[in-house]
């Protein structure tokens, strides 16, 4: 469900937001709030993921060895970056293909969380299982 794009809005956005977005029209902002909505949830995941590998540096000295201590940090880590980062480009793919009446990109990122929780997983099933 698009809008008429306004000119006097379109002036207002801006050339950033033009330039990132291409053009279209106006999406129901009810979507665009969704979608909004839907970005802060995947910042979220990604901030419990780089608290999860802080904590696990930081707390674990007891629990792991050294090299499984550190390899799962990094993979928290990395996890948290990419899921932040994809995120923001999620948003914007999303956000576009709203504007041009486009269908909804695959969505990448839940693969990216699915395969990182995973390894993680494996990591301590790993170090379980050798206890």
């Amino acid at each position: 469900m698009t809008r008429p794009e306004d000119p006097a809005a379109r002036r207002r956005r801006g050339t950033v937001s033009e330039r990132l977005l291409r053009g279209g029209t106006e999406p129901d902002p009810r979507f665009t709030l969704a979608n909004e909505r839907t970005f802060l949830a995947w910042i979220r995941t990604s901030l419990a993921f780089l608290a999860g590998g802080i904590a696990v540096e930081a707390f674990t000295g007891d629990v792991f060895d050294l090299v499984v201590r550190k390899l799962l940090a990094v993979v928290l880590l990395l996890l948290g970056m990419l899921l932040s980062a994809g995120s923001a480009v999620r948003w914007l793919n999303v956000e576009r293909s709203m504007r041009h009446g486009a269908p909804l990109p695959l969505p990448l990122i839940a693969p990216l969380v699915a395969v990182g929780g995973a390894i993680a997983s494996g990591v301590l099933v790993a170090v379980v299982l050798t206890r």
